[in-house]
C-alpha cells in the first residue's frame, strides 16, 4: 500500500504570477524539515505537496507530526494511493480505513475530482463508495449530516487518494518568502510568541539576546538557547546572536538618571539590533512589546525607544492581552521554559519610578553622559553566535 502525506497549501494559492516562487520556498522548507526522518520524495502539483516515502527508512509517523509545524500548510492528510478506478478505490478504502470504520458509529464519503477525465462525478463516486463501505461495515451507519467519520477521496492527475479527515496545519506563509528580520529574544513569555508570529508571516528570523553576566546567570542564557531551539520547529534553523550587555547597563546605572534606565537600555538594544540587521541583510526589528503592559511600553516610551532606528519595528503582540499571549505560548511549547526562574537583562537595574511619558529630547540629554558609539561597538565586537 502506497502511504503518502498530502499537504494542502494555504494563502499562497491566491498569489499571481509569482506563486511558483512561494511554492518552491515551501517545498524547500518541507524537505529541510524531513531531514533525519528518512528518505522522502517531495513534489508539488495542484496546490498540494506530496510527501512519499522512498524506502523503509522513512518514518511516516514522525513526518506527519513534523509537517504540522511547517508554515504555509493549512491541512495535512495521511493517505493511500491507487489507480483511478472506482473498484480499486473501494478496495483501498476498505483496507486502509478498516480500523477507523470499525471504531466509528457513522460515516459519509466526500469526493473531489480535480481530474475531470474521471468518468464519474464527485457525487456519483461518493454514493458508489459509500454504498460499498456500508455493505463492508454494516455496524457503521451512513450519516451525511453529522458523521463521526468522513472518508475523503481525491481524484488527482497521478492517482486516486483515500484518507480520513485531515488535521490542521500551521497556516501562514513559508518561512523565508517575506525577507529577514532581527527578533529581540528575552527569556520571558512574550518575545518567543512574537518571534513565532512573525515567522508565520514568512519571515526568516535572526534572534538577538542581550546577556548581562554576572547579573544574569548562565542558566538564564541556557534558557534562551532552549527557547530558540523550540522555535526552530517553526522558524527553521537560526543563529542566536548573544550580545554582551553588562558594561552598557553599568554605564547607564552610573551616569544616567534612574527614571530613564530602562528607556536608555532599550534604545541601546535598538541600535545594536539595527547594526546586526545591517550586517545580516535584515529589513526589520521584531519585539514582544504589548501596549501598556509595563512602563516602557506606553506609546510615548515606544516612540522614544524606536527613534534611534530607521528600520520598521514589528510588534505582533501590541494589541493582545496577557492571557492571549500565555495561551499562544502554551500552544507553541515555549511557556514552560519561559517561566523557569532565571531572569534576563531587562530585570537588571530596574528603576523604582520609571518614566512613562518621556520625551525624546530629555532622553537624548541623559544619554549625552555616555559614549554611545563606543559602547555599541564594544557590544557588537563581543557577540557570541550560537547555531540553533
Amino acid at each position: 500500500m502506497n502511504d503518502i502525506l498530502l499537504l494542502k497549501l494555504g494563502e499562497i494559492v491566491l498569489k499571481g504570477l509569482n506563486r511558483r516562487s512561494f511554492e518552491q520556498k515551501l517545498v524547500g522548507n518541507v524537505r529541510r524539515r524531513l531531514l533525519g526522518l528518512g528518505n522522502f520524495r517531495v513534489s508539488c502539483m495542484q496546490s498540494t505537496i506530496y510527501v512519499e516515502p522512498e524506502d523503509d527508512t522513512a518514518d511516516m509517523d514522525a513526518a506527519f507530526e513534523a509537517m504540522q509545524d511547517v508554515f504555509g500548510i493549512v491541512k495535512i492528510s495521511r493517505a493511500a494511493a491507487c489507480e483511478k478506478d472506482r473498484d480499486a478505490i473501494v478496495r483501498l478504502a476498505v483496507d486502509y480505513l478498516k480500523e477507523d470504520m470499525l471504531r466509528a458509529k457513522s460515516f459519509k464519503v466526500e469526493s473531489k475530482r480535480s481530474d475531470k477525465r474521471f468518468p464519474m462525478t464527485s457525487i456519483q463516486l461518493s454514493q458508489y463508495v459509500g454504498g460499498e463501505l456500508a455493505e463492508a461495515f454494516p455496524n457503521c451507519a451512513v450519516d451525511v449530516h453529522d458523521p463521526e467519520l468522513v472518508v475523503n477521496i481525491e481524484i488527482r492527475d497521478l492517482a486516486a487518494y483515500v484518507h480520513a479527515a485531515p488535521v490542521d496545519g500551521a497556516g501562514g506563509m513559508p518561512v523565508g518568502c517575506n525577507g529577514i528580520a532581527v527578533s529581540l529574544l528575552s527569556g520571558g513569555i512574550d518575545s518567543p510568541v512574537s518571534t513565532y508570529m512573525i515567522a508565520k508571516r514568512g519571515v526568516r528570523l535572526i534572534p538577538v539576546h542581550f546577556f548581562s553576566f554576572p547579573y544574569t546567570s548562565q542558566q538564564a542564557k541556557e534558557k534562551v538557547i532552549e527557547l530558540g531551539r523550540i522555535l526552530t520547529a517553526y522558524c527553521g534553523s537560526m543563529t542566536l546572536e548573544v550580545v554582551p550587555f553588562t558594561h552598557i547597563q553599568e554605564e547607564i546605572r552610573d551616569k544616567c538618571p534612574e527614571e530613564f534606565f530602562t528607556l536608555i537600555m532599550r534604545r541601546f538594544m535598538m541600535r545594536i539590533a539595527s547594526s546586526i540587521a545591517e550586517r545580516t541583510g535584515a529589513r526589520a526589528i521584531v519585539t514582544g512589546e504589548n501596549l501598556g503592559q509595563v512602563a516602557s511600553q506606553t506609546m510615548e516610551a515606544m516612540a522614544v525607544t524606536q527613534a534611534v532606528t530607521a528600520l520598521p519595528v514589528l510588534q505582533p503582540l501590541i494589541g493582545m492581552d496577557k492571557e492571549e499571549i500565555v495561551r499562544a505560548a502554551r500552544k507553541i511549547g515555549t511557556f514552560d521554559t519561559s517561566i523557569l526562574p532565571y531572569e534576563d537583562c531587562c530585570t537588571v537595574f530596574t528603576p523604582r519610578h520609571p518614566k512613562t511619558r518621556p520625551h525624546t529630547e530629555e532622553i537624548e540629554r541623559a544619554e549625552a553622559a555616555l559614549d554611545v558609539d563606543a559602547l555599541v561597538r564594544e557590544a557588537l565586537d563581543g557577540i557570541e553566535q550560537i547555531r540553533l
